[in-house]
């Protein structure tokens, strides 16, 4: 290929709403240098209005294209991409998620380009359809040119799915530190009464939401100036919804569904937690402490990525709910240990997971893939 003066790329996601990987594109897309033009393509299902990634990457001044597909999956949007690569002069295409990884490496075949593929993790669903999808699309990587994961046991996942070692790359999540900076700086709005405990994002399986309820539980009866604030949206949601209103702490329990001001929320928890069983490197775990807040969560890879236990959060083993509940409990009412542990987890995510840093590693692959570096 001829070197050109822009690298013309890709993004491409099927969106299940606004969530870690949608929010991951839009930081990388953001922090790209000039000479890589970055369009976004989206499937678009049941006429649905316009999708937040879409409405925030026009913001950023830059090119979206919808791609309609007739229920929840379309082979036709195969040929969609392929004409849309051609009459874009896409150089190269970028995917997220089981199902664009699927069409996106098909499409990126029959059109003669490189596609890289980026694990944001991986589902542990019950559902056999989903699971259907999740066995695809590991297939589907291993045909892609590059293999991106966000964090080393991303990459172990994914070499576990049988994708070659030389087409695995690592490079670490980021997060677009400035929008997280901006909101820390704002006043406070109101103050609160009670202590909030926060979670921020999708709302399912493998988030392990349903442990937070019953620590929450716990911690209410003893602290009943307590109050739990979940964001977000899921499969699970209904279903955790009904649960919550089983517990006598259910009138202190907000579920506040997707948030486009959710960083001035997050501004406002006194804890985050997390109870996850499976993740990659979370964006929502950045965002908490890029802000400051203290975190405690369940110790799985990926999250010991972030958190070092008792530097910068407290990790208890999978599954031990009373360990959490007391590490809940210090960072809730040891004021001064909870400041500690944020300001040393906040010093590390600004120096280790930066959106400017991730784009440059990409921009430099981007580079090397097409031989232009």
């Amino acid at each position: 290929m001829k070197q050109a003066t822009t690298i013309n790329v890709l993004q491409f996601i099927c969106p299940t709403g606004f969530y870690g990987a949608e929010r991951w594109i839009l930081a990388l897309a953001k922090h790209l240098p000039a000479d890589v033009r970055c369009d976004l393509a989206v499937t678009q299902e049941n006429d649905r209005e316009t999708l937040e990634i879409v409405k925030h990457y026009q913001q950023l001044g830059l090119t979206t294209h919808e791609l309609p597909m007739a229920g929840r999956f379309d082979w036709r949007v195969v040929n969609k991409l392929v004409t849309l690569i051609k009459s874009q002069n896409i150089h190269l295409i970028h995917t997220h998620g089981y199902k664009s990884d699927i069409l996106g490496v098909l499409a990126a075949r029959k059109a003669g380009i490189p596609c890289i593929v980026t694990p944001h993790g991986f589902e542990n669903s019950s559902d056999l359809k989903l699971r259907l999808f999740i066995w695809l699309g590991n297939q589907a990587m291993r045909f892609a040119t590059k293999v991106v994961p966000l964090s080393e046991q991303l990459c172990e996942d994914v070499k576990r799915f049988g994708v070659p070692a030389n087409k695995v790359m690592l490079i670490r999540n980021g997060v677009d530190l400035s929008e997280v900076e901006a909101a820390a700086k704002q006043p406070n709005e109101q103050s609160y009464p009670e202590k909030r405990i926060g979670f921020i994002g999708q709302m399912i399986s493998r988030k392990n939401i349903r442990h937070i309820l019953d620590i929450f539980q716990n911690v209410h009866r003893k602290f009943p100036a307590t109050r739990l604030i979940l964001l977000g949206d899921g499969e699970s949601r209904a279903e955790l919804e009904d649960y919550a209103k089983t517990l006598d702490c259910h009138s202190h329990i907000e579920f506040l569904g997707f948030r486009d001001d959710r960083l001035a929320l997050l501004k406002s928890f006194d804890l985050f937690v997390m109870t996850s069983t499976l993740e990659g490197i979370p964006r929502c775990l950045m965002e908490a402490t890029a802000m400051g807040i203290p975190v405690a969560a369940y110790d799985i890879p990926g999250i010991d990525k972030l958190i070092e236990h008792q530097k910068t959060g407290l990790l208890a083993p999978l599954n031990d709910k009373d360990t959490l509940q007391q590490y809940w409990e210090k960072l809730l009412f040891n004021d001064e240990y909870a400041q500690q542990i944020a300001e040393a987890a906040k010093a590390f995510v600004n120096q280790h997971y930066s959106g400017q840093r991730m784009a440059d590693e990409y921009a430099v692959l981007f580079n090397q893939m097409l031989g232009t570096a």
